[in-house]
């Protein structure tokens, strides 16, 4: 393992920020610490630097505790959310600041300042200063500096909130060959679930100082661990439903009871992908309008309104939706074919419940 914590806890003043913390980040990996403002991951990142001291718990870097070590002694490389860059010195000066507070001689501070412009396409910037660079050319400046003592990890701080949406594109998939190329174990913080996905092998999520789940971007959203993870991970449609007559309701709408008795309350949870929609407004169980289409890149989320005024989310692509002939303002029929019993708040979730429905009606598409 790379880096471990066990049982980390940090408060500032009466304000607990994280509480008992622990998981393993393996050799090599890369891996994002996502959660929304407030829910510690910064905190967590900082206490790995040594930037904060942790209140309870240990930390271990490469099999070395560093409880107590000072930060300039731990071998991380920590890039800032502002890249934190010196605005008097030239990009060669802030690529070889470290390697100079370190006595490197001259010509190895020149010959690994050559070797880390080339690897991330910084040729012909090396006597520009910050303010003279593009928001992705300063970013990859700041990777230089970091990377330029030969850290044992990377630590990034919202590494790409800095620039635009195109340049932040390009930056998540510059970073993820980076990775490829240089296997150096990666921990970033962000808030933006997208990002996180794409770019990390496992993702920790963190909500109010607590860890809520960790695993790959497919196990996050597939098979979250509680609703928190469930709505922030994605889009979750959520339904309260009651019991009557040994079916439970909402509108429209009816699931079984799963044992409930007459008058008991249950809430469920859906992803758009598992509702099936059709042209056909007899096709499937559930009829509904299709209010309004939004347009997400190569799929597209669909907004259906039923009789009684509850509205539906679905997706579809873009190839399906032309297929199908579907547009905003047309009658549709859907069924939900799976869904997940929620539970009260920090309690697992209930497995997946697959629904009965008849494949071989109107074909139709829903992910």
């Amino acid at each position: 393992m790379s880096i471990e914590l066990k049982n980390v806890s940090k408060k500032f003043g009466p304000v607990t920020a994280v509480q008992d913390i622990s998981f393993v980040v393996n050799e090599g990996e890369l891996v994002a610490l996502l959660g929304p403002s407030g829910s510690g991951k910064t905190t967590i990142l900082r206490l790995i630097a040594g930037l904060e001291s942790p209140a309870a718990g240990g930390i271990s870097v490469r099999g070395a505790q560093v409880n107590g070590l000072p930060a300039q002694q731990r071998n991380i490389g920590f890039i800032f959310q502002n890249y934190a860059l010196f605005k008097h010195m030239t990009v060669f000066g802030n690529i070889a600041f470290g390697l100079r507070v370190k006595n490197w001689p001259a010509d190895a501070i020149r010959a690994r300042v050559d070797d880390l412009t080339t690897l991330l396409d910084l040729q012909g910037l090396l006597q520009r200063f910050p303010h003279q660079l593009s928001g992705g050319q300063r970013q990859r400046v700041a990777v230089a500096r970091a990377l330029a003592p030969g850290p044992d990890v990377l630590l990034m701080d919202e590494p790409f909130a800095a620039v635009d949406a195109q340049i932040r594109q390009e930056l998540r998939q510059w970073l993820v060959r980076l990775h490829q190329d240089l296997k150096l174990t990666t921990v970033f913080v962000t808030h933006d679930q997208e990002e996180a996905m794409e770019v990390a092998d496992r993702i920790v999520i963190f909500s109010k100082g607590r860890l809520e789940q960790i695993g790959t971007p497919q196990e996050v959203y597939e098979r979250p661990r509680n609703e928190f993870v469930a709505r922030f991970v994605g889009v979750l449609n959520v339904l309260e439903l009651e019991v009557c007559a040994g079916v439970a309701r909402h509108q429209e709408l009816e699931f079984p009871a799963h044992g409930l008795a007459d008058g008991q309350k249950m809430r469920i949870g859906f992803r758009p992908y598992a509702v099936q929609v059709s042209p056909d407004p007899s096709a499937l169980r559930y009829r509904a309008v299709l209010r309004r289409t939004y347009f997400l890149g190569v799929m597209l989320r669909l907004e259906m309104e039923l009789p009684g005024g509850l509205i539906v989310r679905s997706r579809i692509s873009k190839e399906d939706y032309a297929r199908l002939g579907l547009a905003d303002g047309c009658d549709l029929s859907f069924q939900i074919r799976s869904y997940r019993i929620l539970a009260k708040e920090g309690e697992p979730l209930g497995a997946e419940v697959a629904t009965a429905y008849d494949p071989t009606k109107q074909p139709a598409a829903g992910s």
